[in-house]
C-alpha cells in the first residue's frame, strides 16, 4: 500500500485543507493551488486525497473538469456506477450533476480539480457518501472490470446496460457490506460455472478485504452441493489469483474433525440448523436401502465441510442457499435452507437482500423462483 512518502504525484500536496471544506469530506485532504492570473477565469488546484477520503455528494452550477494526475481514485454520478480513476483520465462534470470523487480505499489518489464558469459557478454541498455507500462503489467497479473476456468496446450498449443496473443500481439495495455482497457473488458465480466473472469478482473481494482462506471455503463448500467436477476448476482459478497477489499456498487447514468423530460432529450441525426433531426424523424415515445416503449428508456434507473453520455457521448457511439458488432446479432443498438460515440468524430481509445481489447474474426466472420459496416459507406478514 502506498504511503505519503512514497506516493509520488508530480504537482505540490499543498495544505491540508480548511476547515469550512474539509467538513464536507470523510478522511485527509490537501489543496495546492496551481493559478494564480484571476484575469485567465480559470482556477485550477491540485487535490490529493489519503486512502478511503471522498467528498460529499455535492454538484457545481457552472461544472468542473477533473485530470487524474497521481494513484487510484473514483468518481460516481448519482444513480451511476462509480468510474475507476488513473493518471491521465479526464471527467467532465456538467453543470448541476450530483457526483462526489476520492481515493480508492487502499491507494492514495490526486487529481487536478478546473473549476468551469467561475464567474457564476456555485457548490451545493449535499449529504456524505457513507461506508456502505463508498464500499459498494469501490468494490463493485472492479467485479465486472477485469478477467472478462469480451472486448466491451464492440457491445458498448450490452455493457452499459449491465453496469448501471448491476453495478449501480442493485449493489447498493438492502444494505449489504461489500464483503458480504462479494462473497455472495462468488458463490454464485462458482455454482454458474461463470469461470471469467468469477475470476473478476475474486479480485473485488480481496480488494474489499474477503481473506484467501474465506475465499477458499466459498470454493469448498460448493462441492457437496455442485460436485467436484463443477468446483475443481474454480479451486485452480482461485490459486492463481492468489500466489499472483503473493500468497503462499497451501493455507493453513481448517478441518476440525478427524475420520472417527466426523459423523458425530456433522450430525451435531445438522441438528443445530435443521432441528434434531426434524433430522431424526428424515434420517428414521428413509428406506432401508437408502440410509446411506443419509449417512453421507451426516458425515460427508456436514461433517466434512459445515464443521470447517474460515467461515461460520452463519455464513456457509447463507452460502449454501445461494448455491442452491443458482444452480436452479432445486426448489425443495432451497426451501429446506431458507428455514435452515432463519435458525442461524439470517432473516427474510437479509436472504432477500443476497437473492437480488444475484440478479444480473443468475436472470430473473431464478430470482423469482427463489423469491417464491421465499414467500412460500416466509410468508408476509
Amino acid at each position: 500500500m502506498e504511503n505519503k512518502k512514497t506516493f509520488q504525484q508530480m504537482f505540490p500536496l499543498g495544505e491540508p485543507l480548511p476547515e469550512q471544506f474539509s467538513k464536507y469530506f470523510i478522511g485527509q485532504a490537501w489543496r495546492a493551488p496551481l493559478t494564480t492570473n484571476g484575469a485567465l477565469n480559470v482556477p485550477v488546484s491540485n487535490i490529493t486525497f489519503s486512502p478511503g477520503c471522498r467528498n460529499n455528494w455535492h454538484s457545481h452550477t457552472g461544472g468542473q473538469l477533473l485530470i487524474a494526475v497521481g494513484g487510484r481514485g473514483y468518481y460516481q454520478e448519482k444513480g451511476q456506477p462509480a468510474r475507476e480513476l488513473l493518471p491521465g483520465d479526464v471527467v467532465e462534470i456538467a453543470p448541476d450533476v450530483v457526483h462526489w470523487h476520492g481515493a480508492a480505499p487502499d491507494n492514495w489518489f490526486s487529481h487536478l480539480a478546473v473549476e468551469c464558469n467561475p464567474a457564476i459557478n456555485v457548490n451545493t454541498w449535499l449529504e456524505p457518501v457513507d461506508d456502505a455507500q463508498y464500499s459498494a462503489a469501490t468494490a463493485s467497479r472492479q467485479a465486472f472490470g477485469e478477467g472478462i473476456p469480451v472486448d466491451k468496446a464492440k457491445d458498448p450498449e450490452l455493457f452499459e446496460i449491465f453496469d448501471i443496473f448491476a453495478l449501480g443500481e442493485v449493489s447498493g439495495h438492502g444494505g449489504l457490506d461489500a464483503r458480504t455482497r462479494l462473497i455472495c457473488v462468488l458463490a454464485s458465480n462458482v455454482a454458474s460455472q461463470g469461470h471469467a466473472a468469477f475470476r473478476a469478482t475474486l479480485d473485488a473481494a480481496l480488494g474489499a478485504g474477503v481473506t484467501p482462506i474465506e475465499v477458499k471455503e466459498v470454493v469448498y463448500q460448493a462441492v457437496p452441493y455442485i460436485g467436484m467436477a463443477k468446483a475443481a476448476d474454480f479451486v485452480g482459478i482461485a490459486n492463481e489469483v492468489l500466489e499472483t497477489r503473493g500468497t503462499t499456498l497451501p493455507l493453513e487447514g481448517q478441518s476440525t474433525t478427524t475420520p472417527a468423530d466426523r459423523f458425530d460432529k456433522g450430525l451435531a450441525v445438522q441438528r443445530s440448523i435443521f432441528g434434531a426433531e426434524h433430522i431424526d426424523a428424515m434420517r428414521a424415515s428413509a428406506p432401508e436401502n437408502q440410509k446411506h445416503i443419509q449417512q453421507c449428508l451426516s458425515d460427508n456434507c456436514f461433517g466434512d465441510f459445515l464443521t470447517r473453520k474460515g467461515l461460520d455457521v452463519k455464513m456457509r448457511e447463507l452460502v449454501t442457499f445461494l448455491l442452491l439458488v443458482s444452480l436452479g432446479g432445486c426448489e425443495p432443498q432451497v426451501k429446506g435452507h431458507i428455514a435452515g438460515n432463519v435458525n442461524v440468524g439470517n432473516d427474510k430481509a437479509v436472504l432477500l437482500a443476497v437473492v437480488t445481489q444475484l440478479l444480473p447474474w443468475i436472470g430473473y426466472p431464478r430470482t423469482l423462483n427463489a423469491i417464491g420459496c421465499l414467500n412460500e416459507v416466509l410468508p408476509e406478514n
